[in-house]
């Protein structure tokens, strides 16, 4: 597939993780938001291990991963030659250049296509649909992050690929497609994971983390729920507020 050609955009600055985190990216379109701060959250990467992402945008989940987990080795997966230029820059903006690389790629390529050795981490938050017929079509700005071209499957081989004998990946993804994600992830991985994401206790999860081994075989293991919201005034509970400052992680 042809890269994307991003349109003409102001960049704005913003921070994460209650500061300790820089990210430069579009004023509007596609913004850094609860669902990358969730993956990075959910990633328990040890220093000396490696973490690829699929479609790392800006590098929000990369940059809050380098934050929370010092001395992991960091790559990011990007096809739109503008959003992987600012990933680079916020390595560099965040100190990261190091130890953090982003390649402009195609997940529809497939991961051998990059030439580099799987990760110990395969991560991603994949675009949510695959039909364009599904919905209203959304702003170009937004189309990359919310359309997969080439469908749900083409990003789970990409990790399954990607990530070593024993390793782990991990996806933040619609609730409605956890269906979709285990049975596709389950061709060569397994002792899954699932953790619910509510926008209110009284409300159905809108969104799930899926944690996977490559090659596991354990059951598989449904998790506490985590609620971003309560209804007494607040904008987000306190376990959501404490991930979103980086006080508090998502283990599995």
């Amino acid at each position: 597939m042809e890269p994307v050609e991003t349109l003409p955009t102001t960049i704005v600055e913003n921070s994460l993780l209650n500061g300790r985190v820089r990210l430069r990216q579009p004023a509007r379109g596609y913004r850094a938001g609860m669902d990358a701060a969730l993956l990075a959250a959910a990633v328990p990467a040890e220093a000396g291990q490696s973490v690829i992402e699929a479609g790392c945008g800006a590098g929000a989940v990369l940059m809050q991963i380098a934050a929370r987990r010092p001395g992991v080795t960091l790559t990011g997966v990007e096809r739109d030659p503008a959003m992987a230029a600012l990933a680079t820059e916020n390595a560099a903006l965040n100190g990261a250049a190091v130890f953090a690389v982003i390649r402009h790629g195609d997940v529809a390529a497939g991961f051998r296509a990059l030439g580099v050795a799987p990760a110990d981490w395969a991560i991603s938050n994949p675009p949510f649909f695959d039909d364009a017929t599904a919905l209203r079509a959304p702003a170009e700005g937004k189309r990359g992050a919310w359309m997969a071209d080439d469908g749900l499957k083409a990003w789970t081989d990409f990790l399954l690929k990607a990530v070593k004998e024993g390793g782990r990946i991990v996806v933040v993804h619609r609730a409605d497609r956890l269906a979709d994600l285990l049975a596709l992830l389950g061709e060569k991985a397994g002792s899954f994971a699932v953790r619910p994401i509510h926008p209110f206790a009284d409300e159905p999860a809108k969104r799930v983390l899926v944690h996977a081994i490559k090659t596991g075989r354990a059951p598989l293991r449904l998790l506490p729920p985590l609620i971003l919201h309560d209804r007494e005034g607040g904008k987000h509970t306190p376990q959501a507020e404490a991930i979103l400052r980086g006080e508090a992680s998502l283990g599995w």
